[in-house]
């Protein structure tokens, strides 16, 4: 696993690995019982200090998407819950508002901000689709 840190976006960097944790075992490219890369290996590849790292493999392991072993790393669960039947379908949506989304002008950071606001109160923008449509 390759991480990338985006040092403009605002995320700290702990979450930014976190996020791409979590999203690499959804999408299926890390599987229950993949090792993660150790920490310094991380912090070389990137840049960034390794308790950086272990910060953010400490809040995987206390949100039950890791573990630890002793000596040997850090490990996706075993018992986890897959990403559902529509993934996919949602993927292709998503992709498709991402296309529209750069047509519109927005670029990576841009479309996460709203992502991000929309999915922490979605309330008023469903509110509002009600209302005109």
């Amino acid at each position: 696993m390759i991480f990338r840190i985006d040092r403009r976006t605002g995320t700290a960097v702990y979450v930014q690995l976190m996020q791409q944790v979590r999203q690499a075992v959804r999408m299926g490219r890390l599987a229950p019982g993949d090792q993660l890369p150790p920490a310094r290996e991380v912090s070389e590849h990137t840049g960034i200090n390794p308790n950086t790292v272990l910060k953010a493999y400490r809040e995987l392991e206390m949100a039950g998407l890791v573990e630890a072993r002793q000596g040997s790393g850090t490990f996706v669960r075993e018992h986890l819950t897959p990403l559902p039947q529509n993934g996919q379908v949602l993927r292709r949506e998503l992709a498709a508002w991402s296309l529209r989304a750069r047509a519109a002008g927005l670029d990576v950071s841009d479309m996460q901000a709203l992502l991000a606001e929309v999915t922490a109160d979605p309330e008023p923008v469903v509110a509002e689709l009600d209302r005109v449509g």
